[in-house]
């Protein structure tokens, strides 16, 4: 979900790492590019195996937000363009769980503040230099939605300052799990609403004290709404489109959030949006 105060103050060594105080010595760092009412920096912890560990930072303006890549009702899920990289075989963006937020445009699932997202590169040849080239379109808003766009470049290196960011920010990404998991946080049973009526009921259990919220995500051309919780911890899940004529299985992503936790399912529905 969006940084919590833990992980703002991350974000705040983050860009005190960047702007060391006067008269220190400054050691070489990404630097962040201005967007619109945002700033966007790579980051770069170290080899992971045979992978590297980076991140993309994002900075938000006192109350802008940016979106998660289901961005719900509106607004628009970042887009990235990796193909100016050097020695880079393939890369895996990770995301932590968003926040939701409702107001007369409906429902968006957000980041507010800050988000870090965990990116895992993998070289094409591991003995060899690694440069991370993104173009990154991505929405900001504030009443309004409005695209921003930002080009950086970073040589991956050891830092371990920005290890322990980007540390942090992969502990916040939805552990996978099935249906009916035994601990705190977790969904326990996905079946069909009431006769006659298109969607899901999710029921799920949640550490005591704190309020559960679900996200759903399907695949291209599916889309599906998420109701707050109700009293016994249970959500409904409409089926708002689907493609006609669709047979299954057919993906379905729960991720559940509590708090600073969050846990991820996935469940097959047939062509006509049911659990198999």
């Amino acid at each position: 979900m969006a940084l919590r105060l833990s992980s703002i103050l991350a974000v705040i060594s983050f860009i005190l790492a960047l702007f060391p105080v006067v008269g220190q010595a400054q050691a070489p760092s990404p630097s962040w590019v201005q967007g619109l009412h945002s700033r966007v920096s790579l980051l770069s912890a170290g080899p992971r195996g045979d992978d590297w560990l980076s991140g993309i930072a994002i900075s938000l303006d006192p109350g802008f937000k940016t979106y998660w890549r289901t961005p719900g009702d509106s607004g628009l899920p970042p887009r990235f363009d990796w193909s100016g990289s050097s020695n880079v075989a393939a890369v895996e963006v990770k995301w932590p769980a968003p926040t939701r937020h409702e107001d007369a445009a409906g429902v968006a699932y957000i980041y507010h503040d800050a988000v870090v997202l965990p990116v895992i590169v993998k070289p094409a040849d591991a003995t060899k230099p690694v440069v991370l080239a993104l173009s990154i379109d991505y929405g900001v808003c504030k009443d309004i939605c409005i695209p921003a766009h930002a080009d950086l470049k970073l040589p991956l290196k050891q830092d371990p300052v920005q290890q322990e960011i980007l540390d942090k920010a992969l502990a916040r990404e939805p552990r996978p799990q099935p249906i009916g998991a035994t601990t705190p946080l977790s969904i326990l049973s996905v079946e069909p609403q009431s006769e006659g009526k298109l969607g899901l009921r999710v029921r799920a259990r949640a550490p005591e004290g704190l309020r559960p919220d679900l996200f759903a995500e399907g695949p291209e051309n599916w889309y599906f709404s998420t109701s707050p919780a109700g009293p016994d911890g249970s959500f409904v899940v409409s089926i708002e489109e689907k493609p006609k004529d669709m047979t299954g299985p057919v993906p379905l992503r729960l991720t559940l959030t509590a708090g600073d936790q969050a846990v991820e399912t996935e469940v097959k529905l047939d062509g006509n949006g049911r659990p198999q």
